[in-house]
């Protein structure tokens, strides 16, 4: 299994890591926080115990946090179904939020750790000016010295407007404030090469260098009451980190020393290394943060020129336009096969694409009666995302 490392090079990358850490994301899971009676103060805490401590060694904490729409279930009595509608889960944050941040108020006080809330949907992100006023405000919180308690504002997101999930936001929060680690507190002891209860060879996966297909097909060895898509949006969370040149670690949350025993250099959980190429931050909010409009299918030679070549994406390129969006919309290129290979920023309508595709640059006057660029996407605004071949 080429993307592990020995157990031996394992601890020393991570001890190396967790040691040079002076920005750090923690995210809390719902699984975590909650217990057949609503919010679990103890385990609250315990948390608030360990990020006080890591703030006072002079690291800067941000804490991610789920358990709003559990709380306000308990507090209102009302039972989980199948399918439950948009509206009362709105109506269970916003009454949970409230007893969430209370609890996370009071857990602090006890170490004199301020904390703030800082409530977000995808909107105040997919904004280049909104983005950059929520990395400003949490920059001025950690002047102050300041902890930000970050939840999606459930009350008012609609789903247009969500992120799939916290571990998503953590994920954008870490590569947003150019955090060093984004650490993931689950239920889950850690990732494991084959299910434990029906692979008696199954063992835990400790330090991971590359997040390929073989990884992500890992997610339904891990037992959760989350389910494999829980584990499958942590690993992909990871990998939007990595990409950004953090790390990320996934393990047990209820562990009441879990963050110490982290800094400490225990072999506890999954950590994953950051890749050895990285994006800029401008170029991981058109890839992560945007969500594509629409897409263009690219024959196999403008594949190779974006993949391997570095080249923006000319019209003769394109083979097919999918969907219908305006000029400076973000879009996917996809290859033939229909794999994402890459994201950009188009310089062009989907109508007027579809007129130009698989024609030469020079052309694009006497079609459309004027030329806006000479390339669909330029490499500036565009972003690889994968070979299509387990990256």
């Amino acid at each position: 299994m080429t993307f592990q490392v020995s157990k031996e090079d394992g601890l020393y990358y991570r001890q190396t890591l967790f040691d040079q850490a002076r920005r750090v994301v923690i995210k809390v899971g719902s699984a975590v926080l909650t217990n057949e009676n609503g919010l679990d103060y103890a385990i609250i805490s315990h948390i608030a115990r360990q990020v006080s401590f890591l703030q006072s060694t002079g690291r800067e904490i941000i804490l991610v946090s789920s358990g709003a729409v559990a709380a306000g279930r308990k507090r209102l009595g009302v039972e989980k179904t199948p399918h439950e509608e948009l509206r009362i889960k709105q109506a269970l944050a916003a009454t949970g939020q409230g007893l969430l941040m209370q609890a996370y108020e009071q857990a602090f006080a006890e170490y004199t750790q301020p904390v703030a809330q800082v409530l977000l949907t995808h909107a105040d992100l997919s904004h280049r000016r909104r983005y950059l006023n929520v990395r400003n405000t949490v920059r001025t919180l950690f002047e102050f010295g300041v902890v930000p308690i970050i939840n999606e504002n459930d009350t008012v997101s609609a789903e247009e407007l969500r992120f799939s999930d916290n571990d998503t936001l953590g994920a954008l929060m870490t590569n947003m404030i150019g955090a060093d680690m984004f650490i993931i507190l689950t239920d889950v002891d850690s990732l494991y090469t084959g299910h434990p209860s029906e692979d008696p060879e199954a063992c835990p996966i400790y330090t991971v260098a590359r997040i390929t297909r073989e990884v992500e097909n890992m997610a339904g060895h891990s037992t959760s009451i989350l389910g494999t898509g829980g584990m499958m949006a942590k690993i992909r969370a990871a990998k939007m980190v990595a990409a950004s040149g953090g790390c990320s670690f996934i393990g047990p949350g209820r562990h009441p020393h879990i963050l110490q025993a982290l800094f400490s250099g225990e072999l506890v959980g999954t950590f994953f290394l950051p890749t050895k190429g990285t994006i800029t931050r401008r170029k991981h909010w058109i890839a992560y943060v945007l969500k594509p409009q629409g897409a263009v299918v690219v024959d196999d030679g403008a594949r190779r020129a974006l993949l391997e070549q570095g080249k923006s994406l000319l019209p003769s390129g394109i083979v097919e336009v999918q969907g219908s969006f305006a000029v400076g919309a973000p879009v996917h290129c996809l290859d033939r096969t229909g794999t994402v290979i890459a994201a950009g920023l188009s310089n062009y309508t989907a109508a007027d694409i579809e007129r130009i595709k698989g024609r030469k640059t020079q052309e694009i006057v006497d079609i459309l009666g004027h030329k806006d660029a000479d390339e669909v996407i330029h490499r500036d605004n565009l972003v690889v995302l994968g070979s299509g071949e387990g990256a």
